[in-house]
């Protein structure tokens, strides 16, 4: 891999971390095409986009590093603080909790099917585009048939844990982490800002122990390089920061019909190159 190519993939993964397209199958794809995917040791593309997911979820923290804040604040005063009228746990603090809640799947999940989840299965685009298509469906039910009326103070610890577990889903390339959780926020009834916001708050945790757990175990030799991670994390980073501020104005406003267009499109031209020969598996 050069700097050029690592460039290439931090807009990759930053475009597309919170687009629920699936940033894990745009980078697979993109790796292959650019030569940098070695399916003998699948492992190292797992430990470089697992890193490079550090750049995004850092532009999640920032943008709402006063939201974050705020609930961190309030969850230790309510735990610390003697019990109110009202309850012990405001809505900051609550919000807090559930986001705990909701983490516990993923890393369940990802700890039971490490070995899975690191090996070539999931790099094949046959996965990807199965998951492209599939998903695309559900979203496109959760539009047409679930209400979008419940905001972010309605959400309940059983909102918190149905989005985590489909969170974990998310572990399939191709299924995408902010489309996996944003269809269950439909399906919950959510509005589509507040699924989005939700999700996004979401994959903070899961995201920053997955890249630290990958990071720790690259242990200074890694055979794509540090310097094109440490590129590729960094330009991620910003452009996830304009990906985000746009996406929550766009679902103020539109439905996720473009988003579901594109992942049929995309899927079905997958499997139409893998039936031509035109792709390796």
């Amino acid at each position: 891999m050069n700097p050029f190519y690592a460039i290439l993939l931090g807009i990759v993964q930053g475009l597309t971390e919170f687009l629920p397209v699936s940033s894990t199958a745009h980078l697979t794809l993109a790796g292959k095409l650019l030569n940098v995917v070695d399916l003998n040791h699948p492992e190292a593309w797992t430990e470089f986009i697992a890193v490079m997911q550090l750049g995004t979820v850092a532009a999640v923290i920032v943008y709402f590093w006063s939201d974050l804040w705020e609930m961190a604040v309030a969850l230790f005063r309510d735990l610390t603080g003697p019990p109110k009228p009202e309850g012990r746990f405001t809505e900051r603090s609550r919000m807090a909790l559930y986001i705990i809640i909701g983490t516990l799947p993923v890393a369940l999940i990802g700890l039971s099917l490490k070995h899975i989840i690191e090996g070539a299965l999931t790099k094949t685009t046959i996965v990807i585009a199965a998951s492209m298509i599939a998903l695309a469906l559900l979203l496109w039910l959760a539009e047409e048939f679930a209400r979008h009326v419940r905001g972010l103070a309605q959400i309940t610890w059983v909102d918190a844990l149905v989005v985590g577990f489909a969170q974990a889903c998310a572990l399939i390339p191709g299924s995408s982490r902010s489309g996996t959780t944003i269809t269950a926020g439909l399906f919950l009834g959510l509005t589509r800002e507040t699924a989005a916001r939700f999700s996004f708050l979401l994959s903070i945790p899961a995201v920053v122990a997955s890249g630290i757990y990958e990071l720790a175990k690259i242990h200074g030799t890694f055979e794509l390089g540090m310097g094109n991670l440490l590129i590729s994390t960094v330009v991620s980073g910003v452009v996830g920061y304009a990906a985000i501020a746009w996406l929550l104005k766009f679902l103020m406003r539109h439905t996720t019909m473009v988003f579901i267009w594109y992942r049929l499109i995309l899927g079905v031209l997958l499997i139409t190159l893998l039936l031509n020969d035109l792709m390796l598996p």
